[in-house]
């Protein structure tokens, strides 16, 4: 057990993760303490010792003589502290040093735009951020080729577009996007479909005078559907959507198991050129055990059945870390991936929560701090074997609590590398999502400033939702809180106020999104809320802390489960600057 005490919310974040990166197999704790003479303090203590402290690490007044006024600045000095602190502790270093955020090649594609060179950032990177050397020159290498093919976009009237497809044939145990089995499914994928395309419709009309850079179909897996249904989707992209000037056109297939002959045939009359057969694992018993219902063999078969229909640009995704693996196996994946001789390769590092609810953390009998060891072998592997392929990385991703610090890294030949995954990493330009559950991200240059709208994630409500009107795909959200009165607004999300006026409101289909926040003394009916919430359908979120207006509150890694967010909306036609009506 190990509890993390801020005397200010600002520093929380940053020393929760990093504990736990650091300490991954330990429960960690945070909470703020505004009273607390320490600006960090750090509490190691046995589990079942009443909470006696075995050690602690503290960050106080004393400490800090030199530490800059400036809040930013000091919040980066309070880090390098800690991280040093922790490093001292645990004996070990992480690779991205205090780079706790998602987008590490960001602060490198800033620096090469005001004109630094790598003779000068890679010493400054390591310095301010106390990351290794060889995580520095990646991400300036990363940077300098993300720059490159960027160059040839125009932020301010190009768009991309993504087009979510959320059925897979089975759900994979590790998988957290939004999907759902086609089992379960199949008789709603033509109201689904006939819905997606009345949404593309409207987007296409408010789109008008833009061209669109990238199109990228997801999901789930866009290949479950028929070759029919494919071929009606994809003919209604063709002909709302000017295909003039389109630099990339991906389609996920994704699964080995969904794909024909007669499905990728259609891909190929309607021009797409990326696609992405994944297998994850070329290990027919981590296939068995992660729920992937196909066998090398059709890895095999799907990969050259597209070589042989013409497509020059497929990509491959394996996942470092899977259950029962070790760096032996990743060795005969990649081998066998060699074998094939993809243009892509994504190499993603299993989260650690994910791990831990697949049992990872047993395997073995192996503590995590071990596993995050193989893991990070196994990504050095990748690493290698890629750039013996003729592969080069060319974008980069974190994610919370990724398994040993790591990173997911994409690489590619010279003129291959996938554009819209580089738009997604980099935020320079607005991405316009269709599809249940999918996410617009638009980037809103003359402000200086990125706002996102989900479109509403349950499948059925979806459907109903663009039925009535195409234009009210995305999600309606309410804030669940006792201390604001209902129907306040606070950025553009309303109020729902008490819990006596969410029993009102839930039999009513009001509502698909609930961000809950409760004071301390009101947490033991967050279990109640929760399952109120989820007999109706509704998605359910957890607000520790916005801008203050809520009460400051203790909070742990995974609060029954619910996503920690902070909210923001803009409507969807803001997108576009043209007027559009949204439900209330």
């Amino acid at each position: 057990m190990i509890r993390v005490i801020c005397n200010q919310e600002t520093f929380v974040y940053n020393a929760y993760h990093m504990v736990k990166a650091f300490y991954p197999s330990e429960t960690v704790t945070s909470s703020v303490d505004e009273k607390a003479s320490n600006y960090v303090t750090v509490e190691f203590a046995e589990d079942g010792t009443d909470g006696q402290k075995e050690a602690m690490i503290e960050i106080a007044d004393r400490q800090t003589n030199d530490m800059p006024a400036e809040k930013s600045a000091m919040k980066k000095y309070l880090d390098r502290m800690l991280y040093k602190k922790l490093s001292e502790q645990s004996g070990r270093t992480l690779a991205w040093g205090i780079l706790m955020g998602v987008r590490p090649t960001k602060i490198a594609m800033r620096k090469l735009e005001e004109g630094m060179t790598q003779e000068t950032f890679v010493p400054w990177f390591q310095k301010e951020n106390l990351v290794s050397e060889e995580k520095a020159h990646l991400a300036w290498q990363i940077a300098g080729r993300e720059k490159k093919l960027l160059d040839q976009l125009d932020y301010e009237n190009g768009y991309s577009l993504y087009v979510g497809i959320p059925f897979c044939p089975t759900v994979c145990s590790y998988c957290s996007f939004s999907s759902g089995a086609l089992g379960d499914w199949e008789h709603r994928v033509e109201d689904y479909l006939a819905a997606l395309m009345k949404e593309l419709e409207a987007i296409a009309k408010m789109s008008e005078g833009r061209k669109a850079d990238t199109i990228y179909m997801g999901g789930g897996t866009p290949t479950t559907l028929n070759a029919d249904q494919l071929d009606r989707l994809l003919t209604c992209i063709d002909r709302h959507f000017v295909r003039e000037g389109l630099l990339e056109f991906t389609v996920e297939a994704g699964r080995p198991d969904s794909i024909t002959k007669e499905k990728l045939q259609v891909l190929r009359n309607h021009g797409i050129n990326r696609i992405s057969i994944n297998p994850q694992s070329m290990q027919q018993k981590t296939l068995d055990t992660i729920g992937r219902k196909h066998t090398v063999e059709q890895v095999y078969e799907a990969f050259h059945m597209a070589r042989k229909l013409g497509f020059d640009n497929i990509n491959m995704d394996i996942i470092a870390g899977l259950p029962g693996e070790t760096p032996e196996d990743m060795e005969d994946t990649l081998r066998q991936i060699a074998l094939l001789g993809p243009d892509n390769l994504t190499v993603h590092s299993l989260a650690i929560k994910r791990a831990a609810k697949m049992g990872q953390e047993e395997r073995e009998g192996k503590r995590l701090t071990i596993i995050q060891d193989e893991i990070g072998t196994m990504v050095e592997m990748a690493g290698n074997k890629a750039r013996q392929m003729g592969l080069f990385p060319y974008y980069l991703y974190r994610q919370k609590n990724i398994a040993g610090n790591f990173e997911n890294v994409g690489y590619a030949k010279v003129d291959k590398a996938g554009i819209y995954n580089i738009l997604i990493m980099e935020e320079k330009q607005t991405i316009v999502a269709c599809g249940a559950g999918a996410s617009t991200k638009a980037v809103i240059h003359s402000e200086n400033r990125i706002e996102r709208v989900e479109n509403v994630k349950n499948v059925e409500q979806y459907i109903d939702r663009i039925v009535a009107n195409p234009e009210w795909g995305y999600s309606i959200r309410g804030i669940l809180d006792d201390h604001q009165p209902r129907g306040t607004e606070y950025k553009g999300v309303k109020v729902i106020g008490s819990i006596d006026n969410l029993l009102i409101i839930l039999p009513q289909n009001l509502v698909d999104e609930i961000a809950i926040t409760l004071g301390l003394e009101e947490y033991h009916k967050l279990e109640y809320i929760v399952g109120m919430c989820e007999k109706s359908g509704v998605h359910t979120k957890f607000i520790p802390d916005y801008n203050n207006i809520i009460p400051t509150k203790p909070y742990t890694e995974d609060l029954l489960g619910l996503p920690v967010i902070n909210i923001r909306h803009v409507p969807l036609s803001n997108f576009f600057n043209r007027p559009m009506k949204r439900a209330v």
